[in-house]
């Protein structure tokens, strides 16, 4: 029986809760996915949990913030000028989208002042954790074609492309 090793493509039945505050979960429905170990990238701690898996074998695991969209950061609320700013998308609790010299700014508006916004820079899920509870579908040697196309895949995921 195959176990998952580099290259194998591996299909996982799961059902993942993600804490969007402290006690607070957003249940997603059982979902089936499939993927080459190790190409394309998992979170670090299914990632481990998966490596030298049999079909049907069961996980249950908690996967940090830091893992998904990273810790949520203090220091990157802060306190901006309005000027420079469409006066019409200054709205507290909205995200605020804007391109400037050529690069987007985003950020989602905590507080609005007289002359000043309070702004968070964080990702918009930055700080929220997951918990999935799933198993080993299916486990086989990918092809070299399906090696490349996952590579590929996975190189335009990071620049943004899909």
């Amino acid at each position: 029986m195959d176990r998952v090793t580099q290259d194998m493509a591996v299909t996982i039945r799961f059902t993942l809760k993600t804490e969007i505050a402290p006690g607070k979960f957003r249940e997603q429905p059982e979902t089936e996915t499939r993927f080459i170990f190790r190409v394309e990238e998992q979170a670090p701690t299914l990632e481990s949990a998966l490596e030298g898996a049999e079909p049907g074998h069961r996980f249950s695991l908690h996967i940090p913030a830091v893992e998904i969209y990273g810790e949520h950061d203090p220091a990157l609320i802060k306190e901006i000028p309005k000027k420079g700013l469409v006066k019409q998308r200054i709205r507290e609790g909205q995200f605020y989208r804007q391109m400037k010299m050529g690069s987007l700014v985003s950020f989602k508006i905590l507080a609005v002042k007289d002359d000043t916004v309070v702004a968070d820079f964080n990702e918009p899920l930055a700080g929220i954790s997951a918990y999935i509870e799933g198993e080993v579908v299916a486990v086989e040697p990918a092809t070299e074609a399906q090696i490349a196309a996952a590579r590929e895949s996975q190189r335009r995921r990071k620049i943004g492309c899909e």
